[in-house]
């Protein structure tokens, strides 16, 4: 089972400089560099500035409560100020990251530039096989992303550790 949340949690981010700061901050620096006031034109809008965009993907067997670890998620996202453009859960088990749905929709939307990183809660949710978690970070940063795991393992009884 393929569970997949889209959607912007935390709203549009506004300009933090208006028109009125951004020209008294360039009058200013061109007092400083002995330039004439009004000497270079300036844009009659402040430019908009992105926020960073993540994927948060988490793997479990089916039935298995994974909430707490898609709040852990999202408020290590929110930390860094980061968008979550998705949560992808698949509930499909033990399969090898290639044969996972939900792994391959965040690879690709690394892919398509809606997603800058994907972050997991343990490095086991993508692969408990160091080869198989490298080959697919590699993967994800031949797309231009990052992979992240919150924490190495979890023990056998769910918390994590090291």
């Amino acid at each position: 089972m393929l569970s997949i949340e889209y959607g912007n949690r935390q709203g549009s981010t506004t300009a933090r400089r208006t028109e009125g700061d951004v020209r008294r901050r360039q009058a200013l620096a061109d007092a400083a560099s002995g330039m004439s006031p009004g000497a270079i034109d300036l844009p009659t809008k402040a430019a908009k500035i992105e926020r960073f965009r993540c994927v948060i993907y988490l793997c479990s067997v089916p039935h298995a409560n994974i909430a707490e670890l898609r709040e852990e998620c999202t408020e290590y996202a929110e930390a860094f100020c980061w968008e979550i453009t998705a949560v992808i859960e698949d509930r499909e088990g033990s399969l090898a990251p290639e044969g996972r749905d939900g792994l391959r929709q965040a690879i690709d939307l690394i892919k398509s530039g809606q997603a800058g990183a994907v972050v997991t809660a343990w490095r086991s949710m993508i692969s408990p096989a160091a080869q198989e978690y490298d080959q697919v970070a590699r993967e994800v940063e031949k797309a231009g992303g990052f992979l992240h795991a919150m924490a190495p393992t979890c023990g056998e009884d769910g918390n994590r550790r090291g």
